[in-house]
């Protein structure tokens, strides 16, 4: 591993290990052992299965890598300032990956990423939901905020009345 302080490589020594995201990645502690100017620091690095290779196509029909970090992005930005924590916003991204890479086709339209998504932030908070749904059905006017709004109304009242 370089160390990304002094830029020597395989001069480090893991300090820690540890699984995270159900097993499926190692979080390790590494510390730069460099005999010459002693650099001695510390950084963390992710190990993790690269299972996935998915292409998204998009709207225009371009087509890129699926990027984790990008889906990750986009939940916290709908969810910014809400009641809901990384943990959440990381199990998420966790579930729609898993159900992405379930399926048998190698290439996924935003379309269906999107579709995912809304599903998610549904049932995490409806603000962040509104707030993506805003973006990804590309609103125009505040009717569509409204038409939104009083279906979630309407689900949420159907919810409480099982109840």
């Amino acid at each position: 591993m370089k160390c990304p302080f002094c830029g020597e490589a395989d001069k480090d020594k893991v300090l820690d290990s540890r699984p995270i995201r159900d097993n499926t990645a190692i979080k390790r502690r590494r510390e730069c052992e460099v005999e010459r100017g002693g650099c001695g620091r510390r950084f963390t690095t992710f190990e993790q299965i690269e299972e996935l290779l998915l292409q998204v196509v998009k709207k225009d029909g371009t087509r890129e890598a699926f990027d984790r970090n990008k889906l990750l992005a986009s939940l916290q930005i709908a969810a910014k300032k809400r009641p809901v924590s990384a943990d959440q916003l990381e199990d998420a991204v966790e579930d729609i990956e898993r159900t992405l890479a379930n399926r048998l086709d190698k290439e996924v339209s935003t379309q269906e990423i999107g579709e995912l998504v809304m599903e998610h932030l549904k049932s995490l908070d409806q603000i962040a939901y509104v707030r993506f749904a805003s973006v990804y059905r590309q609103f125009e006017d505040a009717t569509q905020f409204r038409d939104i709004v009083n279906m979630l109304r309407r689900q949420t009242g159907r919810a409480k009345t099982k109840e």
